[in-house]
């Protein structure tokens, strides 16, 4: 007790409480600091300049110039890249090729305002126009918009269109527009979620929506309307690396296809569920040889021609095949689905109010469902 005599405990107290405050502010500090050195990206294809800062009161014309500064920019931490809403025209492929990327630490290409915001409406999501010169491919000629070569990559909010150009070029040779991108069959980890492919066609053919090599593709809450293929799974390297998926997503007018999948995507890691495919001519198509199983769940399959069908490349046709590689629960395969075509609805290009489906959570929206009021009925899933 000695110790303590004439020492004021009150003073003593304040102080150490002081003390700890200080502590926890300099903590502050420092978090935020880490957080603003995250690499951030403003692009306004009105307001920009590509010789612009890239801050958000200097914000950059292109996509291409983003990249190009993220491809030069090697240190360690996450980028986000954040479109306004208004037209983005590419009329160069735009490749990231700096391979510094982990899980928590991402490349994002985002819209600056996302469909679960408040105050959101369909004219704020930033429109991607691919006017890339076509290259030579296999089976015609091929343009692609977005390149992704590296893994832990998140594109999400955006709205994709068909290429302004013809698909036909004669008997042998199409031209294909290919808004995502993905050649690496290394690469790994490559969320796609919450955007909007939207094509026709006769005047804005979109061949497919998201293509990729590699693993670790995953389709979430997305919406392809009128594309030829929405999605192809492609090849990968044989070896192992993230599960493949497609989930809560709106497939209508598939002219070709709902999906397809090749021998590199493994049945055991690919997990589709709670997607609506509909008014397509074929749901699922397979590479041509391809012996994988896969499962489906808790899906509406309505209105198509064939249920399973072959595909060998650009020019293949697709004759229906054996269903048996294909495990279904809990499929609809009747009713009516309907779209919104009111431009003014939130949900336009989305589940009209009334059809089936709004139980399944299938479009643009992750945080609820409140703009597909439940149809009264007995539509299974709701």
């Amino acid at each position: 007790m000695t110790f303590l005599h004439g020492m004021n405990i009150p003073n003593f107290t304040k102080k150490r409480n002081m003390i700890k405050f200080t502590a926890l502010c300099l903590l502050f500090v420092v978090l935020n600091l880490l957080r603003v050195k995250a690499e951030q990206l403003y692009v306004n294809p009105q307001a920009g300049k590509d010789t612009n800062s890239g801050l958000k009161a200097q914000p950059l014309k292109t996509l291409a110039e983003a990249a190009r500064r993220v491809n030069q920019n090697k240190a360690q931490e996450e980028t986000t890249i954040i479109l306004s809403e208004g037209v983005h025209l590419l009329t160069q492929t735009v490749l990231f090729n700096n391979d510094k990327y982990s899980l928590n630490n991402r490349l994002i290409i985002r819209a600056e305002g996302m469909p679960d915001d408040t105050g959101w409406t369909p004219r704020k999501m930033p429109v991607v126009i691919t006017v890339v010169p076509l290259e030579p491919g296999v089976g015609g000629e091929e343009a692609k918009g977005i390149q992704p070569e590296v893994s832990h990559v998140t594109i999400e909010g955006l709205r994709f269109t068909g290429s302004p150009d013809y698909t036909y070029l004669d008997e042998n040779n199409l031209r294909r527009s290919y808004p995502i991108w993905r050649d690496g069959k290394k690469l790994d980890d490559l969320l796609v979620t919450q955007c909007l492919f939207a094509g026709n066609v006769d005047v804005l053919p979109l061949h497919v929506g998201v293509i990729a090599n590699g693993y670790g593709l995953v389709i979430d809450h997305c919406v392809f309307f009128n594309c030829k293929i929405p999605v192809v799974f492609w090849k990968n390297d044989g070896k192992t690396g993230g599960r493949g998926a497609m989930r809560y997503s709106l497939v209508y007018g598939g002219y070709f296809c709902g999906v397809w999948t090749t021998q590199g995507t493994n049945g055991d890691e690919f997990d589709f569920h709670h997607n609506i495919i509909a008014n397509t001519s074929t749901i699922w198509i397979r590479e041509k040889g391809s012996t994988r199983r896969y499962k489906a769940s808790n899906c509406i399959f309505v209105n198509y021609d064939k249920l399973a069908g072959y595909g060998s490349g650009p020019l293949s046709g697709n004759d229906a095949t054996s269903t048996d590689f294909l495990e279904m629960k809990n499929i609809q395969i009747t009713g009516t689905v309907t779209i919104e075509k009111d431009q003014s609805k939130r949900n336009y290009l989305q589940l009209a109010e009334g059809s089936i489906g709004s139980g399944l959570k299938a479009g643009l929206f992750k945080k609820s469902n409140i703009f597909q009021p439940p149809k009264a009925g007995n539509d299974q899933f709701e």
